[in-house]
């Protein structure tokens, strides 16, 4: 049985859909807002933050053999993160290893802040075998818990890093392609070009991402194959690209033109928007989706703040096994395809 904590996610999302279409699973889905139950899925909603509530919430779940922490919560600083996230895998891990004598595999899923990505230009390609850097860094903190708490034990763990993960998910604070998707409705709405919101470097910098759907099924088999056991792994699509040539290529999906970058913050720009996307969700007759759901805008001034390198070396998770790669370019396309599909946002 897999217990996927933070199930509601881009990440753990995927992960559940991943785990039920395999057919062998059973899973329990953790997350603050809960979820719908199906064949083979049950939610719980938990505060993770309150550990006698998740004690009592967790005590009966005896049959879990695979944990799969993809939980997150975000804070104003890099210090304020570690105490709520910390407190959350520990709490959880406490509590299901207390009641689940088959436990097995506990997955961590981390990101390239391990190597100091989000702080400024680092070393690429990032390697897991790279040295820490200056703390506080929640991610190092957590899987010190982790190695910390295994010695001894019967169950393993591996730490799964992916870079910007892109797939459908709603209400999350980490969604490049819902950032890129609705910033284009907009622009094609009030017809005007789609301008690179980032710096002036960002533009031109190699970059690399992760597929939600290639997440789930390196997580899935890093948690299963025994020689992945007690390691890091960083996964992503297997190619590079700068967003002066994928740029073009996502306005044109949209049928918009292009025109020269333009550094602003869309968490600015946006600000304003929600009457405008209340009038599009309208018109196109989509979901009824409020506009809090499709609001990643810090994050995608985030990523598009990098005016350096952001890549990792994923052969060793490859030279252990795991082959697929994705083309970003198509992952990108199929997602947004995706959102119209779900009417999200509008199509054509």
């Amino acid at each position: 049985m897999a217990l996927v904590v933070g199930a509601a996610g881009v990440i753990g999302g995927n992960l559940v859909e991943h785990l039920l279409s395999d057919g062998t699973w059973d899973v329990i889905g953790l997350s603050r807002r809960g979820g719908t139950d199906g064949d083979h899925v049950r939610h719980l909603s938990v505060d993770l933050l309150d550990e006698v509530e998740t004690h009592d919430k967790l005590g009966s779940l005896a049959e879990v053999t695979h944990i799969f922490y993809a939980a997150y919560q975000d804070r104003p600083t890099w210090a304020e993160l570690v105490g709520p996230n910390l407190a959350m895998l520990v709490n959880t891990v406490r509590a299901v290893e207390a009641v689940a004598p088959g436990l097995e595999h506990v997955s961590l899923m981390q990101g390239y802040k391990v190597y100091g990505a989000h702080l400024g230009p680092f070393k690429t390609p990032a390697r897991e075998s790279d040295p820490p850097h200056l703390p506080p860094e929640f991610n190092v903190d957590q899987q010190q818990f982790l190695e910390d708490a295994q010695r001894g034990k019967s169950w393993t763990w591996s730490a799964i890093r992916p870079s910007v993960v892109v797939g459908f998910g709603l209400g999350n604070p980490m969604n490049l392609a819902l950032v890129i998707a609705v910033y284009a409705t907009f622009c094609k709405r009030l017809g005007i070009p789609l301008r690179f919101p980032g710096k002036p470097g960002a533009w031109t910098s190699l970059i690399e991402m992760t597929d939600a759907g290639l997440l789930a099924e390196a997580t899935v088999w890093a948690a299963t194959t025994p020689e992945c056991a007690n390691q890091a792994f960083n996964i992503n699509n297997g190619d590079l690209f700068r967003w002066d040539e994928m740029w073009p290529v996502l306005a044109a999906h949209f049928g918009i033109d292009t025109a020269a970058p333009l550094p602003m913050s869309l968490e600015v720009a946006m600000a304003d928007k929600e009457a405008l996307w209340d009038e599009i969700v309208a018109e196109h007759q989509l979901q009824p989706t409020p506009f809090s759901a499709v609001s990643s805008w810090i994050f995608g001034d985030f990523v598009f703040a990098w005016d350096y390198d952001v890549f990792a070396d994923g052969s060793k998770a490859r030279r252990l096994g795991f082959q697929r790669h994705v083309d970003s370019r198509a992952m990108f396309l199929e997602v947004f395809g995706d959102l119209a599909r779900r009417r999200i946002i509008p199509t054509g």
